[in-house]
C-alpha cells in the first residue's frame, strides 16, 4: 500500500443522504406536473379562443415531448458517461472518473463508482509493487547463494565452514522472506485463529526483548545484511508496571508486534541509541497498553498515516543505523494486521524525541472470563 493509492480511496465526499432537493423522483414528478399543467392551460387557451381541441392536443403532445426528452437527456447522459468508465475499468484502465456533478441518485452512483475505481487502482497497484519488491527482495539471496556455490563448484573457494556460514546466512534470509510473505498471505485471507490466554507480561517482553538481542547478535557475527537489524549498539530496554502485570490476547501474535516494532526502533535508532519497550494496564480489566520508543529522527506528522502501509520504508533520508537495511516495508503492516485481529489499536503518538508507537489492546469479552 503506498500513501498514493491508499489515499485515494479514501474520498472526502459524502453521499447525499435523506431527502435530496433534486432528486429523479422529484423530477419525474415535476415532468408529470408540467405536462399536465400545459395541457391545461393550452386547453383553457382552446376554450376561450375557441381553437379546435385537436390543434391543442398536438400542440400538448409537442411540448411534453420536448420536456421529457430534455429530462431523459439529463438521466441518460450520464449513465453513458458511467458505462464508458465500467467498460475502461473493465479492460484494466484506473485512470478514468465519472463527474460528480450532480446531486441525485445518480450522483450518488457516480461517486460509488469513483470509488470503486480508486480501490481497484490501488489494489493493482500494491499488486505490481509486491511483485517488484518481491523480485527484489528474492534475488539478492539468492544471487548471493549461487555465488557462493559456484565457486564451491568451480574449485575457486572450499567449502571450509566460513563459505558454508555464508551459503547459510543468504538461505536463512530466503526463509525469513518466505515466512514473511505467509503472514502477508494470512493478512489477506484473514484465516489466522487467535488463541488468547492470560500470561504475566514482564517475562513474556522480556524473553522478547532476550530473542531479539541473541539474534542480532548472531547475525552481526555473521555479518548477514539481512532485513532485520543486525545492530547490537542499540540498548534495549524494558518499563513494565505494575510488575506484576497481567495481559490476555494471543503471545505468538504480540510476540510478532513487539518483535517487528523492535526491530523496526532499532533500525532507525542512532548509534549507540536507546529503544523502550513500555507496558502499563489499560482501562479494561486485563486490557494492555504497549509503546515502544526510540531516539532516532522520528516520523513527520504528514507521514504518520502511511507508516503501517504496506511496502512502506518511510522517506527519511538514510533512516537506517550501520549494520541494517531497508527491509521488507511489510513489518509494520504485519504488526497492525496482528493488533487488529485483537480488536485493538496501534498508532504513531506525540514524542518529544524520536518516535513512539502506542499499541492498545482489550480485555478479555466478559463471556471468556
Amino acid at each position: 500500500m503506498s500513501g498514493g493509492p491508499a489515499g485515494r480511496g479514501q474520498r472526502k465526499k459524502q453521499p447525499w443522504g435523506g431527502v435530496r432537493p433534486f432528486s429523479i423522483k422529484t423530477k419525474l414528478g415535476a415532468l408529470v406536473v408540467v405536462s399536465v399543467l400545459i395541457t391545461t392551460g393550452l386547453s383553457v387557451i382552446a376554450v376561450h379562443t375557441k381553437t379546435e381541441l385537436r390543434f391543442i392536443t398536438v400542440f400538448s403532445m409537442i411540448a411534453t415531448l420536448l420536456i421529457t426528452q430534455f429530462v431523459a437527456h439529463s438521466l441518460t447522459a450520464p449513465l453513458d458517461d458511467m458505462n464508458a468508465v465500467a467498460r475502461s475499468i473493465s479492460h484494466g484502465d484506473y485512470t478514468r472518473r465519472v463527474r460528480e456533478s450532480r446531486r441525485d441518485e445518480l450522483g450518488d452512483l457516480a461517486q460509488t463508482i469513483n470509488v470503486m475505481a480508486d480501490e481497484l487502482e490501488a489494489q493493482d497497484s500494491q499488486r505490481k509493487e509486491l511483485v517488484a519488491n518481491v523480485s527484489h527482495e528474492l534475488r539478492t539471496p539468492i544471487a548471493g547463494l549461487r555465488a557462493v556455490l559456484e565457486n564451491i563448484v568451480d574449485g575457486v573457494t572450499r567449502a571450509d565452514p566460513e563459505t558454508m556460514r555464508t551459503a547459510l546466512k543468504q538461505t536463512e534470509r530466503l526463509g525469513r522472506l518466505v515466512e514473511t510473505l505467509l503472514d502477508l498471505s494470512r493478512l489477506d485471507n484473514g484465516v489466522v485463529p487467535l488463541r488468547k490466554r492470560r500470561f504475566e507480561v514482564w517475562p513474556y517482553l522480556s524473553g522478547v526483548l532476550k530473542e531479539a538481542n541473541m539474534v542480532a547478535s548472531a547475525r552481526a557475527s555473521m555479518a548477514s545484511g539481512s532485513g532485520s537489524h543486525t545492530r547490537t549498539d542499540v540498548h534495549l530496554h524494558l518499563d513494565v508496571s505494575p510488575p506484576e502485570l497481567v495481559a490476555h490476547a494471543d503471545p505468538e501474535r504480540i510476540h510478532q508486534v513487539v518483535a517487528n516494532l523492535v526491530d523496526n526502533a532499532v533500525k532507525h535508532s542512532p548509534p549507540h541509541g536507546r529503544v523502550t519497550v513500555r507496558a502499563r494496564e489499560g482501562a479494561e480489566p486485563e486490557s494492555l497498553e504497549l509503546e515502544v520508543l526510540d531516539e532516532g529522527p522520528g516520523i513527520p506528522r504528514t507521514e504518520w498515516h502511511r507508516v503501517f502501509e504496506r511496502f512502506n520504508r518511510g522517506s527519511v533520508n538514510r533512516p537506517h543505523g550501520p549494520g541494517s537495511d531497508g527491509g521488507t516495508g511489510l513489518g509494520l503492516a504485519i504488526a497492525r494486521w496482528a493488533v487488529d485481529l485483537h480488536g485493538g489499536r496501534i498508532g504513531v503518538a506525540e514524542s518529544e524525541r524520536g518516535c513512539r508507537i502506542l499499541i492498545t489492546l482489550p480485555g478479555p469479552s466478559p463471556t471468556s472470563r
